[in-house]
């Protein structure tokens, strides 16, 4: 495997980070000011979008915007905050008790034992229209023309809906307490995970503009460390506490087929090792230079380390 390059990557990822959360405050505080979300649904939006987590699909996101010829400011961050709020919604509605039965996300109480599961089930389906919409001024005040600003929006409308994470989910909920075979597997986290995860490059490289051969790179870079990173989910939940990962219950206690149950510790780090191999080619057939996604890569696989 080619090596990191030698750059400061952590100093990256904190300032982009930092730059995500300040776009999400804005934009929660936008929602809270809405005449068609109650006191209730704000609360429980608040609770679930800025409650912490690595923000790797916004990061992306900007990255890939970056890479395709586009340069930072407000609105790119803006832009990638719709990307978090939809992955908002999914876990809100993942640890649902007709979902998953969660009691923990990120080490704190899930969003349904803080605020009540009707309050959760409102708010966060509030979240997927609300992306759409934020999305759609962002790309305008990044200087989009409409046509251009409305397929960024539907580009992450398509990735969250029945086709990719939402299906997903309905998926992963019919194979609880069967066993999903290798491709049945790849199919339900190519669309519940790498959906999103994906479409966070493609939204990016969409809104700048970027050629057609530096858009299908991209998103082949997104569908491979999309799956390296459900892989690595996988092996953590072998190899990690509820404690250590903030959140309960895993997919083995819940029945479900995992990457490590199909092929082993060893060999489930094989595959996520491989996955990340097909997003670094990606980047290397379209000429891609970008130091941030050879590392962003690399830093989802050595979560599993």
């Amino acid at each position: 495997m080619s090596e990191v390059n030698p750059f400061d990557f952590n100093g990256y990822l904190e300032a982009e980070r930092l730059q995500v959360e300040e776009a999400l405050e804005r934009a929660v505080r936008r929602i809270e000011r809405r005449d068609d979300v109650t006191a209730d649904e704000a609360a429980v939006i608040r609770y679930g979008v800025m409650g912490g987590g690595k923000r790797l699909r916004p990061i992306l996101c900007v990255t890939a915007y970056v890479a395709s010829g586009g340069c930072r400011s407000a609105s790119v961050y803006d832009l990638a905050a719709s990307v978090e709020l939809v992955h908002a919604y999914s876990l809100m509605h993942d640890d649902l008790p007709c979902m998953d039965d969660a009691e923990l996300r990120r080490g704190r109480p899930a969003a349904h034992i803080e605020h009540g599961a009707v309050t959760a089930v409102w708010g966060a389906a509030k979240l997927i229209p609300l992306a759409a919409i934020q999305a759609l001024e962002a790309a305008r005040l990044l200087g989009c023309e409409e046509a251009l600003a409305r397929s960024v929006s539907k580009t992450l409308m398509r990735a969250a809906g029945g086709g990719g994470m939402v299906g997903g989910q309905w998926m992963d909920l019919m194979g609880e307490g069967r066993a999903l075979g290798p491709e049945e597997l790849n199919r339900l986290h190519q669309m519940k995970t790498g959906a999103l995860l994906a479409a966070s490059l493609e939204v990016g490289s969409v809104a700048a503009e970027a050629s057609d051969k530096v858009r299908t790179a991209l998103l082949e870079y997104g569908s491979a460390v999309g799956l390296a990173f459900q892989i690595v989910d996988d092996i953590l939940d072998e190899t990690s506490s509820s404690e250590a990962l903030g959140k309960n219950p895993s997919d083995a206690q819940l029945q479900k087929s995992t990457y490590t149950s199909l092929h082993g510790l060893d060999g489930a780090k094989i595959r996520a090792r491989a996955e990340i191999e097909r997003a670094l080619d990606a980047l290397v057939t379209a000429r891609i230079e970008c130091d941030e996604l050879i590392s962003l890569a690399h830093f989802v696989v050595e979560r599993g380390r």
